[in-house]
């Protein structure tokens, strides 16, 4: 039986069989088409310098069947909706120099037809009675805009098309993706790759002013960093300037284009890098066929160079359809038990017991020569960093188990035979070892002496005291002076007995008998005694009255005292200090109070106690830009004496927090409210309505304070150290 190969979109499988298989599937579907339109043929040709592609269909074509395109990999799709297929095969080579081929799906009431190209390249299309065409021009021919639609008299113009939004996204797996709104539903777009930038560029497009930005968009987490759109002679032009190792995909569908731009993750083991398998196409239909000779058709479709051990045999059947080439090749290694080691474009392929016998014999041999290999001695010179350092990290295990290949068993990057001297007064380092391990520790060493970032940080305590008091007294006293005046003082209550109240002889003055009312007012007994409290360290004001009828000597003194506090006060203390990446660093400043305290030998000695405002820091800076802080703050102040020593009022917070460069965070603070009310009164009498104030002396207060700490890292340049520190 004859056997035939197909792989990719150019070469086809077809079996006696399949022959028979498909002449019955186009029966079928021209039976059932009915009313339906069928598309008959599709064929590729020059014309004009230009790549034509024709849809050849049984009735005539009334409407432009919906189109989109993806930029990787290149392809145009056209759906015609309605429309059955009578192409006798599915996949379609067309021989032509960028359009390679065209794909034929049908399902769910209508065909696609995909055109897969080598380079993405504007095209026209027309329609003419049963007749479509997709007329590709050259990468750098302009004359035909990309996904424009005409008649056969008349072809449809883009002017007056124009960028309606820019609008950027984080998609579910990182990438970012750049949405881009566009007013005609089938624009010419053109996404390129540009040194390190991905530019997209839109002729005869008009941008908006308020279009015409800098996106920054590193926050997001995604490769894109910034997003510069602008307006070119031409149209308009967006640029895109990822980081690190990515990749791109491009989709544009009416009139919305979407670019997403995600991480290349490269495995150097894999054959072709990029999401899964990668690979271009191809279908394969052998029965028993030699593995040997299976490796020679994928070698010859994708130009690698396969050398096969020669324990490598057996044979394999195998029918894969529409595969990638690299998934293909890693079934049939595995269905074989196979392994493959791949250098540049040559690919090993041999069992795997012999794969890893010839590694191990390789390892073995290398350390046989290690051993034997001569030494020699180079010195390294440190130049940010400290030579003794250097030489903790070439024998600490820790440190030198990250280097990876090429250690020895203890975990230290030198051989056994290895050694490193470290010369303190001109900071190098003397390695004594082999040629290969003295080019890791060189590897090592270029990594590990270089300068680290630095970081400022600026604290902020913020401390706020609101305070109001409010205090309301009295005090009641008389005198009567009969007595001392030749009468009776008081008042006869019977069997002459008199009560008296307030007697103050000391009044009269001993040599006139004149009255002395300064006497009277200081000295006068005092019914009851209740003055308002003083506030914050002042006495209250009062006023005094005295009622008295100097021919009765009796006397009645009335004395109000009020006070009412409001303060309010604020300390801002704001220490900053510079330090290394993952530096722990310390400033303090405050006062130690000294205090008696007994020595071990009972004897008297002299402690101090330290009130201190104190930041305490260790910055790590992540890749993204942000700093994560460790910080503690201490915040003291002198309170009041106890037993003879000085007590510390304390306020301290502890944390670990994330900020990005140059942001503000609040990492901690403290709120307190001390409200209180206090009546004092004579009882019965401090109950009496409106009069019962006069019986009554009343406090009321209310303190608040509050405590913030405010926390600002940033990343600065050697320039700038001299600025942020004045």
């Amino acid at each position: 039986m004859k056997i035939n190969f197909l792989y990719g979109s150019v070469k086809s499988v077809e079996m006696k069989t399949a022959r028979w298989v498909c002449l019955a599937w186009i029966l079928l579907c021209i039976n059932t088409a009915g009313a339906e339109n069928v598309i008959k043929s599709i064929s590729g040709q020059y014309r004009g310098g230009l790549e034509v592609l024709t849809i050849q269909a049984q009735d005539v074509i009334e409407v432009d069947p919906v189109s989109f395109s993806t930029q990787t990999p290149s392809r145009i799709a056209f759906d015609f909706v309605g429309y059955t297929s009578a192409v006798e095969r599915s996949a379609i080579p067309l021989g032509l120099r960028n359009a390679k081929s065209a794909v034929v799906i049908q399902a769910n009431g209508r065909t696609r037809v995909i055109l897969n190209l080598q380079n993405t390249a504007p095209f026209m299309i027309t329609r003419s009675g049963s007749s479509f065409e997709v007329q590709l021009a050259d990468v750098g021919n302009s004359l035909i805009g990309n996904q424009r639609s005409a008649t056969s008299t008349q072809t449809a113009s883009t002017g007056g098309s124009a960028v309606k939004d820019i609008d950027f996204r984080r998609a579910a797996d990182g990438a970012g993706r750049i949405v881009i709104d566009l007013s005609a539903p089938q624009s010419d777009v053109d996404v390129s790759i540009k040194g390190k930038a991905l530019v997209i560029d839109l002729p005869k497009h008009a941008l908006p002013e308020a279009l015409k930005r800098r996106l920054d968009v590193r926050d997001f987490g995604t490769p894109v960093e910034t997003i510069v759109s602008d307006a070119t002679p031409a149209g308009a032009r967006i640029t895109i300037s990822p980081k690190g190792n990515w990749e791109h995909s491009a989709f544009q569908t009416d009139g919305r284009l979407v670019v997403d731009v995600r991480d290349q993750k490269i495995d150097p083991n894999k054959l072709v890098q990029g999401v899964g398998y990668a690979g271009e196409k191809l279908s394969l239909n052998f029965q028993n066929i030699e593995v040997r000779s299976l490796l020679q058709v994928i070698a010859d479709f994708t130009g690698f160079n396969i050398v096969t051990s020669d324990t490598v045999s057996g044979a394999v059947t195998l029918r894969l359809k529409d595969v990638p080439w690299d998934q293909a090749l890693d079934i049939i290694l595995q269905a074989k038990n196979l392994g493959m080691r791949k250098n540049g474009a040559v690919i090993w392929v041999a069992p795997k017991d012999e794969l890893i016998a010839k590694e191990k014999a390789d390892l073995e041999s290398r350390v046989s020569v290690e051993s034997l290999e001569a030494v020699r001695t180079q010195s390294f010179r440190m130049n940010y960093a400290k030579a003794n350092d250097i030489v903790n990290q070439l024998k600490n295990t820790g440190s030198a188990a990250s280097v990876g290949t090429g250690q020895t068993s203890n975990g230290s990057i030198l051989s056994s035979r290895g050694s490193v001297v470290s010369e303190p007064r001109t900071n190098q380092l003397f390695v004594t070892d082999i040629p290969s391990r003295l080019a890791q520790v060189q590897e090592l060493i270029a990594k590990l002496d270089i300068p680290v970032r630095q970081v400022l940080i600026e604290a902020r305590i913020v401390e706020a005291d609101d305070k109001f008091g409010k205090s309301l007294g009295v005090r009641l006293g008389g005198s009567d002076l009969r007595s001392i005046r030749g009468g009776d003082a008081g008042y006869s209550v019977g069997a002459g007995n008199r009560v008296a109240f307030g007697g103050n002889y000391d009044a009269i003055s001993a040599t006139t008998g004149a009255y002395d009312s300064a006497g009277l007012t200081t000295n006068s007994s005092n019914f009851f005694n209740l003055p308002a409290a003083g506030l914050g360290g002042v006495s209250p004001a009062s006023f005094a009255i005295s009622l008295f009828k100097p021919s009765a000597n009796r006397f009645l003194n009335l004395e109000l005292s009020a006070l009412e506090a409001d303060s309010r006060g604020k300390i801002v203390s704001s220490p900053r200090l510079i330090t290394a990446d993952q530096v722990k660093a310390v400033i303090e400043q405050g006062v130690e109070f000294p205090y008696q305290t007994t020595a071990p030998n009972g004897g008297t000695t002299i402690a101090f106690k330290k009130a201190s405002l104190k930041l305490e820091v260790t910055p790590q800076i992540t890749p993204e830009g942000s700093i994560i802080l460790d910080v503690e703050v201490n915040k003291d102040s002198p309170g009041e004496i106890l037993l003879g020593a000085r007590a510390i009022n304390t306020k301290r917070v502890q944390t670990q927090v994330l900020i990005e460069s140059g942001g503000t965070v609040v990492i901690g603070g403290i709120f307190e409210s001390n409200e209180s009310e206090g009546e004092t009164k004579v009882p019965l009498f401090g109950d009496i309505p409106i009069v019962g104030n006069i019986f009554k002396s009343k406090t009321k207060s209310n303190n608040k304070s509050e405590m913030l700490v405010f926390i600002t890292p940033k990343m600065i340049t050697d320039a700038e150290i001299g600025r942020v520190t004045k």
